[in-house]
């Protein structure tokens, strides 16, 4: 029996991969911000849930501590949670939120994993976004974007930190057995935005969201990549558009000093060691 960990799993393309994969050979364990919201999904899906706020470390801390404690094995770590946020707005860590939510908790998660990640020869399966190559440009003395900020590119920045994320993951540990990749999921129409100034509020909840494509359809794309076997269904490390094919991001995700600088400032961020 496989063990599937999905993040941002209490609704969106989450809950809806959530409904496509359950099964009687799978063991779905989903991690949501809302009680509510998280445990409706898992008693609809007949899946383990735990809460956690990825706005709060320790959060990110105690569900690994918790993870470690029930899982013997982790066939894929699915980090999905994310978001755009008004800003720039400061944690209780003292991160940016965008920042912190879209990559430094998974970043964090994954890290406390690690070791049974490799031992279980796992997949590590990061949702980007179209966003990092329309809006990123990362800044490397300024990777939280507190400087100039504007939600749009504080979120196309940290979608391309998942990108450079998925990357170093591959160089690092693909030879100890652990795959990663990254993916857009297409322009789903969710609750994306709602909360903040961006345009894309009125695109995601206006008239334009009849253009967008539905939580199944985007849910269907990352449970593609979280069924497929890596070097065979999708290559370890790249990036895939919403079509399901190696795609085009950001130039930055080509450079391999950003990739490695971008982790090594992340680390030193949460002062951790991998």
């Amino acid at each position: 029996m496989r063990t599937i960990l999905i993040t941002g799993a209490s609704d969106g393309i989450g809950a809806a991969a959530s409904r496509q994969l359950a099964g009687p050979a799978t063991r779905l364990i989903l991690i949501g911000r809302s009680p509510e919201k998280t445990q409706a999904v898992a008693a609809e899906t007949g899946s383990e849930y735990h809460v956690a706020d990825f706005t709060k470390l320790d959060d990110v801390r105690k569900l690994a501590a918790a993870l470690l404690r029930d899982c013997d094995r982790i066939d894929v770590l699915a980090n999905n949670a994310g978001g755009m946020f008004s800003g720039p707005t400061r944690t209780v860590d003292g991160f940016e939120k965008t920042f912190q939510v879209n990559h430094l908790a998974p970043y964090l998660l994954t890290h406390l994993l690690l070791d049974r990640l490799l031992a279980s020869r796992a997949a590590v399966v990061n949702t980007s976004s179209i966003g990092a190559r329309l809006f990123g440009r990362i800044d490397l003395d300024d990777i939280q974007t507190w400087n100039g900020y504007r939600p749009n590119g504080a979120y196309g920045n940290a979608k391309l930190a998942n990108i450079l994320f998925t990357k170093a993951l591959h160089e690092r540990f693909h030879d100890e057995g652990l795959s990663s990749v990254a993916f857009h999921p297409g322009n789903v129409a969710t609750s994306f935005a709602s909360d903040t100034s961006s345009y894309f509020r009125w695109v995601y909840h206006g008239i334009l969201s009849r253009f967008l494509i539905s939580p199944e359809r985007g849910g269907a794309n990352l449970a593609h990549f979280i069924e497929g076997t890596p070097d065979i269904a999708w290559t370890s490390g790249a990036y895939y558009n919403d079509r399901r094919k190696i795609g085009h991001t950001n130039k930055q995700a080509a450079d391999p000093t950003i990739v490695h600088e971008h982790w090594e400032r992340s680390a030193q961020l949460l002062d951790i060691t991998w």
